[in-house]
């Protein structure tokens, strides 16, 4: 996983709530288990009508996405996280988010970032026209008007974020340990020892 300590740039306004994961990334799409090409998918209901922001020229390159409350919600697809990514979205910002949503955000290096409806709302305005930056170090977004929006993250995962750190990192950061438990379960459990053939 990329370690994300700044995300800066256009941000796509979409604002809307209750966004499930079928909108996300609709179920034919979930038969693949590559996180490669899903942004054909991502938001295709949406996408199939005229003048929609997901194609409008004016967000192409958009970096982080501003939604509505309780983004994510419904099925637990892993695919919506990667769709998004595939994107090249690396931070969503909305007042709220679904558990799982959040959980398969985290695990795949996508930020979710919650903050009050209020300050959402500024940010959807200056979306339309300028970037929003979000810095890792001081837990804030950001924008060229001032604005400034603290927001909260749980340590661990905060950690793991900038550090750029996924579940195999960490338990890779612990191979000793594990080795060491493995040697001392031969020699105080030796019926656990496999038998060779």
């Amino acid at each position: 996983m990329k370690p994300i300590n700044h995300v800066e740039g256009r941000a796509i306004p979409f604002g809307q709530k209750n966004v499930d994961t079928d909108v996300i990334i609709p179920a034919k799409w979930l038969k693949t288990i590559s996180r490669d090409g899903l942004a054909k998918g991502a938001f295709e209901a949406i996408r199939a009508e005229d003048g929609n922001i997901f194609d409008d020229p004016e967000y192409a390159g958009a970096n982080i996405l501003i939604a509505g409350d309780n983004f994510g919600c419904g099925s637990s697809r892993e695919h919506a996280a990667w769709a998004l990514a595939d994107m090249g979205i690396t931070a969503v910002i909305a007042p709220s988010f679904s558990d799982i949503f959040s959980g398969n955000a985290f695990k795949n290096g996508l930020l979710a970032i919650a903050l009050p409806q209020e300050a959402i709302d500024r940010l959807m305005e200056v979306a339309k026209t300028d970037p929003i930056a979000v810095d890792m170090e001081t837990m804030t977004v950001t924008t060229p008007f001032q604005d400034r929006f603290a927001f909260e993250m749980d340590p661990f995962r905060h950690e793991c974020l900038i550090q750029g750190l996924d579940e195999i990192d960490l338990t890779m950061a612990k191979s000793d340990a594990i080795e060491q438990h493995e040697k001392n379960n031969d020699s105080s459990k030796p019926w656990l020892k496999p038998v060779a053939a």
